[in-house]
């Protein structure tokens, strides 16, 4: 069941994970990448949902996040180098071992935010692997002040190594977003309207952490790789593409970025692209005020991709 830590062995992590069988006879498999600064244990609502709609849910933990163990990946590093090749490789590893486990079942790639950009780039890197992919609160359009962040990154890495906390980037990024939100209690509002579901964010201790230069590096490679021409190419443009936003995310220029996604991939072909942007939502739909209709939203494109896989 969800709440036990399973773990699968993969280049020299333990990657933990939880997993929440279907209900009945199963129409697919669900598996989840988690965002930044989080954990899969969060997701246990949502895997519940889904697998009461006949769907196995697999949800694990990246390297430097949660409970999965790895020499080079404390808390808040994807790894020494490399780090953003070992996450999209860690993603095809649970994709095999979820296959393995259910065999001729749709397999759906479903990423939030961090797991998001993790979800794309794995999904161009290993085409014809994934039946669907959903995308959603990631920003993949960053802009100028991405290539800024990324300067920025280089500076800090020159005057005092990789592998310790940014002090920049989490003032340009949670800092600027929590600021943006009127009347807030928290620094940490722009998760979500829900106050419960803040402060339960706030007292997780595997939640909100630093990360460090170079996981920040790593992400900032994610987000400016996988909407290249070459990588997209890849993919088949026929692949179901599910994409969410918050009209109220300032991660995503309330929903903007996600917009953005969405019309790049349909310049760039495909032809199954679905795309919704809940106007009042902020940065976790799954934990927002409104989530159970976000979540049947889903559970509908899910039946429909399966249906045509």
């Amino acid at each position: 069941m969800f709440a036990d830590t399973r773990r699968l062995d993969h280049s020299g992590a333990s990657l933990a994970f939880h997993h929440q069988p279907a209900d009945g006879a199963a129409r697919g498999i669900v598996l989840v990448c988690h965002g930044l600064a989080e954990h899969s244990k969060r997701y246990e609502t949502f895997a519940t949902a889904m697998a009461a709609r006949g769907y196995h849910v697999y949800a694990y933990d990246h390297r430097g996040h949660g409970e999965t163990i790895a020499a080079d990946a404390p808390i808040g590093r994807f790894a020494r180098r490399d780090g953003a090749r070992r996450v999209i490789d860690d993603v095809l590893a649970m994709r095999d071992y979820v296959a393995t486990e259910h065999p001729g079942l749709p397999v759906i790639l479903f990423g939030h935010s961090m797991g998001g950009l993790i979800a794309l780039n794995a999904a161009v890197t290993y085409p014809r692997k994934f039946d669907a992919v959903a995308i959603w609160n990631a920003n993949f359009n960053p802009g100028l002040a991405g290539r800024a962040a990324q300067g920025i990154l280089l500076v800090e890495r020159a005057l005092k190594g990789s592998d310790v906390p940014s002090d920049l980037l989490p003032k340009l990024t949670f800092g600027t977003w929590g600021k943006s939100i009127s009347g807030r209690r928290t620094d940490f509002d722009w998760l979500s309207r829900d106050p419960d579901q803040v402060e339960k964010y706030i007292a997780d201790p595997l939640c909100g952490f630093d990360a460090s230069v170079s996981l920040w590096l790593d992400l900032f490679e994610l987000t400016f790789r996988a909407p290249q021409k070459q990588h997209l190419a890849r993919l088949p443009t026929e692949t179901p593409i599910q994409l969410v936003g918050g009209g109220k995310d300032p991660a995503t220029d309330n929903g903007k970025a996600v917009t953005w996604l969405s019309n790049h991939l349909k310049a760039s072909g495909f032809s199954r692209i679905s795309t919704e942007i809940y106007q009042d939502m902020r940065h976790e739909t799954l934990n927002e005020i409104g989530a159970d209709t976000a979540i049947s939203a889903f559970a509908d494109w899910c039946d429909q991709a399966t249906a045509r896989s």
